[in-house]
C-alpha cells in the first residue's frame, strides 16, 4: 500500500499541475458521482493528510485513498496514459494538463467543510504542517501492551506510516517491532526517527531500504547478523504485513 511519502508528492503533482486553473474536464468514473460535473470551477488548492488526498474545488472536495493499487498521474492534454484507461477512476483536465487517478481504492465528493468526516479520525500527520509529535506519542502510550509495531502502524496513531517506515524506524531506534510499547524507553526516539525518514523520503523522492525486504541480508549497522523476517499482525492479518529486524541489533 503506498505510504504518506507517496501520496505527499501525488498531491504536489497535482497541486503543481492543477491549482489555480479552471477545470476544463470532471469525469469521476463511480456511480454515486458520475452525474458530477465541476467545470468552470477554479481548483483551489490540493493537500494530503496521511494516506489521503484531497482536491479542493469551490465549495467541494474530491477525495480519493489508493488503497494497494491506486496511482496518480498527469499528463499533456492528448498525451497518450502509461495506465489501461479502464482502470481511470478520476479525470481531472485543465488548460495544459490532465490529472488521472488509475485504480484508487476511494473516489468521493464531499463538503469542503466536511473532510473531517473522512480524516477526523487519523492521529497526527507526519509529513503535515500541523505535526504534533506530543499527542503522537500520547495517542501510542494510551494502549501500552500492544506491540509497538502495531501501535506505529495504527493510522489513529499516526498518520501516514505503511509498512515500509515502521520496519526501518523501529530498526534506527533498536526496537524489536514485537516489543510492547510500555518496554521501549526510547518511543520518541523510534517517531523522530520515522518522521525523519518518511520527511526525507517525500521530499528527496529516493529511500533505499535498509532491512525492509532484505530478509537474510547483513544487517547494515553490525554486519554480523542476517535481517530476519515473521508476521506480525491483528485479527487474523498474522501474514498481511512481515516485519523485518536484525536479531541483534534490535533485541
Amino acid at each position: 500500500m503506498p505510504e504518506g511519502d507517496i501520496v505527499y508528492r501525488a498531491a504536489g503533482r497535482l497541486r503543481t499541475a492543477l491549482a489555480g486553473k479552471e477545470l476544463t474536464v470532471c469525469d469521476l468514473r463511480v456511480p454515486r458521482y458520475a452525474t458530477v460535473d465541476l467545470r468552470g470551477h477554479v481548483v483551489d488548492e490540493v493537500g494530503s493528510r496521511g494516506k489521503h488526498l484531497f482536491v479542493r474545488i469551490d465549495r467541494y472536495s474530491i477525495h480519493t485513498h489508493l488503497k494497494m493499487e491506486g496511482v496518480w498521474q498527469v499528463y499533456a492534454p492528448g498525451q497518450r496514459w502509461r495506465r489501461p484507461g479502464f482502470t481511470a477512476r478520476a479525470i481531472l483536465g485543465v488548460a495544459d494538463a490532465v490529472a488521472v487517478g488509475f485504480s484508487l481504492g476511494k473516489v468521493e465528493v464531499l463538503a469542503r467543510d466536511r473532510e473531517d468526516e473522512a480524516v477526523g479520525h487519523l492521529g497526527p500527520d507526519l509529513l503535515g504542517p500541523d505535526w504534533d509529535r506530543a499527542e503522537a506519542l500520547r495517542r501510542l502510550t494510551a494502549d501500552p501492551d500492544r506491540p509497538v509495531g502495531l501501535a506505529v502502524l495504527d493510522q489513529r496513531n499516526l498518520a501516514g506510516i505503511g509498512n515500509i517506515f515502521r520496519n526501518e524506524g523501529c530498526w534506527l531506534a533498536r526496537v524489536h517491532p514485537r516489543r510492547p510499547v510500555r518496554e521501549v524507553e526510547n518511543l520518541g526516539e523510534l517517531v523522530d526517527e520515522t518522521q525523519r525518514i518518511l520527511d526525507a523520503s517525500a521530499k528527496i523522492r529516493i529511500h533505499r531500504p535498509l532491512v525492509y525486504g532484505r530478509t537474510g541480508m547483513p544487517c547494515p549497522r553490525c554486519r554480523s547478523a542476517r535481517i530476519a523476517t515473521g508476521p506480525l499482525g491483528e485479527g487474523g492479518t498474522q501474514q498481511d504485513r512481515r516485519i523485518y529486524f536484525c536479531p541483534r541489533c534490535q533485541e
